[in-house]
């Protein structure tokens, strides 16, 4: 092995290959530039505990992973593939002298799934853990748990440079070692004032005017830290012409490829700067050398699934403090350094701590694929943070729709194959299904990568075309060919079968069962889809048109999202697919738009409907319980209240405040009478379609003929109908205030000396004058006879002399009529 400038990682190996010689696990805490990634597999290589057994190391990063790999293979005075290899996706470059594998997303997980007693694997070491990425939360969880039944010999080791070690050594049951790591001062400049970006001013306009800035104040590298590749090339053609001939502008992230990414780690040529645009990548995985400036346009871009609308979506956010902290001191590596942060130092405090883990903003369907096959539930297993339930059952529905699991969740010979793909389960459904066609690799390989072509429209097939001529498109041409080469790389890996001739759109629909859209009426290209959400095409989008899409990528809008990537569909392409799913569904609903019920046979894939007709013969009760819900939308206020039936729910109201006996009242609240609608009023609504049809009914004697004879006569004890008159008519009573009313003729109420009452309490008289007009309002009969009759009695003999208006109305007779001449 070469020799190498001492790291502050050298400090605690001996401690650490101590530790794990004992036996069990291991917590390692270390800054970024500590020396962890490369120092500690090539320390524990020759342990006689590991007895020529073969270090597997997770990387979350496909880029760290090659960089990891590369700088120990070169500490080591070999080339990659010999002691030190790496497996990341579509890409291995092992030997059978590898002692050391350096594997990134799931290529533990599915090494696991294949052995899960990891044969000939002696330690598992999760490097850069406190990323917490859904592969690393799940590899720990399966190796802990082969751990206790299959294989205590194994060690694991979890490396980290900010972790709460705390939870992370209980679950493991391990000691904690940490690295104080070796750092120089960094001077962190903030800007005067919050940055404000519009149309005009965006963030990368902000962010290449700081680099420039810092250029000119600062000597040494930069490392500039941005949200995504878009917002990397935005600034790296800001600056193009704008800094001396002298500086190199190189980007690195994810999809780059390896030799850019390499020209980036790579130290500058003696009298050159570099500027190296970055995403997080370059938080801690990587080692960029020279760097003395760092630049922080303080976002970050995190993919988030919402388990309301079943789609991930890309979100730019505020980076946390956690990751600001990180990329602040990768200026403070080499020699002292600066940090210019692309926010006010007074925006500080509203950062949040750290960034949540993935699993619980993630899409949990490859979690839920692996766990199937694992053959176990979330609760069995030992993670640090369980997956959201709602997003998991999400997960498991979208499985069982793909044919992986059966009805009682476990999972079939096709979700074991679809497990063994490279792919979102989604994508790898619809590969298998196809017979691995060419075609459909292709199209897989395309979706799994970000769209190269965002400006061309949303038709994925122009970017299908792009893949067969790259040439076309000299700006994406090298990511087109990646992409081909992926597809190829598919074709070969997977097992053949015989591949099935199917549309674009049908490969799609293999995919996205439930993002298969039908065309809202109206101008707007607006679709219904199969899994019941909302999308949209711009106008002048060709594909709006069509009748049938299918949706492949959605900006994950939940009220409507927005369509980023679809094809067209067929009819009798939908109807080949799922023919077993497209049933005949009976629909009788009310219509709110056309305020009237609408019966119709429908045959439904999933919410949308592939045919409509009129169902005529829908039953009576069916066309009922839809004008009930009808009412129900439409509000009481529709139906016809004649006062008798407004009387009669008054009544009930105020006998049900008393005591109702052996005939207990219903309850008449509007609430309880809109909850009740199906009970009360739907039997008489057979026949009705429409809300004008509702001005048909007598609602005083449905609501009557629900009373049974017990209630009717409580009522008519506690809340009597009528008042009866001293000529024996009969005064409707009026219980809608606070107090029982009645409207009643002065002259009808002549020689009547006590109050009248009603179940003990007073009632409230309006007494009218001859042409039924209210004269006054009085509780008390008597007093009213002997005071402000006299008052009222010379009003009244003047504007109706020719009826009675006696001096002593306590003597005189009730009447109604004028008098005799």
């Amino acid at each position: 092995m070469k020799t190498h400038p001492d790291l502050p990682i050298d400090a605690v190996l001996p401690d650490l290959a101590e530790r794990l010689r004992a036996g069990g696990n291991l917590v390692l805490q270390a800054p970024p530039g500590a020396g962890k990634t490369t120092r500690v597999p090539l320390a524990l290589l020759e342990a006689d505990w590991l007895g020529g057994d073969r270090i597997v190391m997770l990387e979350p990063r496909r880029v760290a992973a090659r960089a990891a790999a590369e700088r120990m293979a070169e500490m080591l005075d070999e080339k990659v593939g010999q002691t030190v290899g790496y497996r990341i996706r579509h890409e291995t470059k092992v030997s059978r002298g590898t002692r050391i594998e350096v594997v990134t997303e799931g290529v533990l997980t599915r090494r696991l799934q294949s052995d899960p007693g990891l044969e000939g694997v002696g330690c598992v070491v999760f490097d850069e853990f406190h990323e917490r990425s859904i592969h690393a939360d799940l590899g720990l969880a399966l190796c802990l748990e082969a751990q206790s039944a299959l294989r205590p010999d194994i060690r694991l080791v979890a490396m980290s440079a900010t972790l709460d070690g705390e939870a992370v050594a209980a679950l493991m049951r391990a000691p904690i070692i940490t690295s104080e790591g070796r750092s120089f001062p960094v001077e962190t400049r903030w800007l005067d004032a919050p940055l404000k970006l519009d149309r005009r001013r965006r963030l990368e306009d902000a962010a290449a005017e700081l680099v420039r800035r810092a250029l000119e104040e600062e000597p040494g590298d930069a490392l500039v830290f941005l949200p995504g590749a878009r917002e990397i090339h935005a600034v790296e053609s800001r600056l193009a012409g704008q800094v001396s001939d002298g500086v190199d502008i190189l980007p690195i992230y994810g999809g780059l490829p390896f030799a850019k990414q390499q020209q980036a780690l790579r130290p500058s040529s003696p009298g050159r700067r570099k500027v190296v645009l970055a995403t997080a990548i370059a938080e801690t995985s990587l080692t960029i050398e020279g760097v003395r400036i760092v630049i922080d346009a303080g976002r970050s871009r995190r993919a988030r699934f919402d388990p309301s609308s079943g789609m991930s979506r890309l979100v730019t956010e505020r980076a946390s403090k956690a990751a600001a902290a990180q990329r602040r001191g990768r200026a403070g590596r080499l020699e002292d350094g600066v940090c210019y942060r692309l926010w006010s130092k007074g925006e500080e405090g509203a950062l949040r701590a750290f960034d949540p883990p993935e699993i619980i903003e993630a899409d949990l369907a490859p979690l839920a694929l692996e766990l199937a096959q694992w053959g176990a539930a979330p609760s069995g297993l030992p993670f640090l943070d369980a997956p959201p339930d709602a997003a998991f059952a999400q997960a498991v529905d979208l499985l069982r729709m793909l044919g992986a699991l059966d009805a009682a969740d476990r999972i079939t010979a096709h979700g074991r194959a679809m497990a063994s793909a490279p792919l979102h389960p989604r994508l790898a459904h619809m590969v298998l299904a196809a017979g691995v066609s060419d075609e459909a690799c292709q199209l897989a390989a395309l979706l799994e990568e970000r769209d190269p072509l965002r400006q061309d429209g949303i038709d994925v097939g122009k970017r299908l075309a792009a893949l067969r001529e790259p040439h076309k498109h000299p700006s994406v041409r090298t990511t087109l060919e990646r992409i081909a080469d992926t597809a190829r790389r598919l074709r070969r890996r997977l097992p053949s079968s015989q591949p099935r001739v199917l549309s674009i759109g049908a490969l799609l629909a293999l995919a996205y069962p439930d993002r298969i859209g039908l065309r809202r009426k109206g101008e707007e290209p607006r679709f219904l889809l199969s899994g019941g959400k909302g999308a949209a095409l711009k106008r002048e989008d060709p594909l709006g048109a069509e009748r049938l899409i299918v949706a492949a990528d959605l900006d994950g809008d939940a009220r409507e999202a927005k369509v980023r990537l679809g094809a067209a569909v067929s009819l009798g392409e939908i109807e080949e697919l799922f023919a077993d799913q497209i049933k005949w569904t009976n629909v009788c609903e009310w219509s709110k738009r056309d305020r009237m019920v609408s019966a119709r046979r429908r045959r439904m894939l999933g919410a949308v409907a592939l045919e409509d007709q009129v169902w005529r013969d829908a039953p009576p009760e069916a066309l009922g319980a839809a004008m009930a819900d009808g009412v129900r939308q439409l509000g009481l206020a529709a139906l016809p209240w004649s006062p008798a039936a407004e009387r009669l729910v008054s009544r009930v109201r105020r006998a049900s405040d008393g005591d109702a006996g052996d005939g207990d009242l219903p309850d008449w609240s509007d609430a309880a009478l809109l909850d009740g609608l199906d009970a009360w009023l739907a039997p008489h609504l057979a026949g009705l379609r429409s809300a004008t049809d509702l001005g048909t009914l007598n609602l005083h004697e449905i609501l009557r003929s629900g009373l049974t004879w017990n209630q009717t006569q409580a009522l008519d004890r506690i809340a009597p109908a009528h008042f009866e008159t001293p000529l024996g008519g009969r005064a409707p009573i009026d219980y809608s205030g606070a107090d029982p009313k009645v409207s009643i003729r002065l002259q009808e109420l002549f020689g009547l000396d006590h109050h009248p009452t009603v179940a003990g309490a007073p009632i409230l008289l309006e007494l009218l004058s001859p042409a039924h007009r209210p004269i006054q309002t009085t509780a008390d009969l008597p007093g009213f006879w002997r005071g402000s009759y006299a008052d009222v009695r010379k009003d009244m003999r003047a504007k109706y002399p020719k009826h009675p208006w006696p001096e002593d109305p306590i003597a005189a007779n009730p009447t109604r009529r004028a008098k005799q001449r």
